[in-house]
């Protein structure tokens, strides 16, 4: 079997028909019988779409568990599903253990922070960190959704935009690939903007 067609016959049977069960089953179906460089290879397409990376990437972590970038791949599916700060939070974590310049690690550690002042405070260090990162350093009350007292922002502002739009047309914003805020920064940034 060829796992990248067999990926892709999943997810275009997913696409025409929306039945998230049957492609769950496919793609489980498939991590079974492939090992983890080919099932990584089979998924890159597909990262900024967590209903394909987040099951294909729990198959990859389960075998690397320090492999820094499957965890941020893993971590940013669960986040982008609703699975919550605490299990994103946790496989961020790993990630920074495993290479503490993950930059996408950092970002998922600051965004999965509960307390408004706290993830002030952590996105402080993303930009202390990395200084040319314009995702870290987004004004943190628009970024997260939250001012200080924890009241909505009000939504994207202009910047949200732009960042957007660089990210959609890959003019290397794919974070994945160069360790920035996990695959598919325009779904990270509306996951967390709107």
């Amino acid at each position: 079997m060829d796992p990248s067609a067999a990926v892709a016959a999943a997810v275009s049977t997913y696409h025409d028909t929306s039945d998230y069960g049957v492609l769950l089953e496919r793609l489980l179906a498939i991590a079974d019988v492939t090992e983890p460089d080919a099932l990584a290879a089979a998924a890159e397409p597909y990262l900024a779409i967590p209903e394909v990376s987040g099951p294909l990437y729990e198959r990859i972590v389960a075998a690397r568990p320090n492999d820094s970038r499957a965890l941020v791949i893993l971590a940013n599916s669960y986040w982008l599903t609703g699975r919550g700060p605490e299990a994103t939070g946790e496989l961020a974590a790993r990630a920074l253990a495993a290479d503490p310049l993950n930059r996408g690690a950092w970002h998922l550690w600051a965004l999965t922070e509960g307390v408004p002042r706290e993830r002030m405070m952590r996105w402080k260090q993303v930009v202390e960190r990395f200084p040319e990162d314009d995702l870290a350093r987004e004004p943190r009350r628009q970024r997260d959704g939250t001012g200080i007292g924890g009241a909505r922002s009000g939504g994207a502002t202009a910047r949200d935009s732009k960042l957007r739009g660089a990210a959609a047309q890959g003019d290397g914003s794919d974070a994945a690939r160069r360790g920035g805020a996990g695959p598919g920064d325009a779904a990270e940034l509306d996951a967390v903007a709107d």
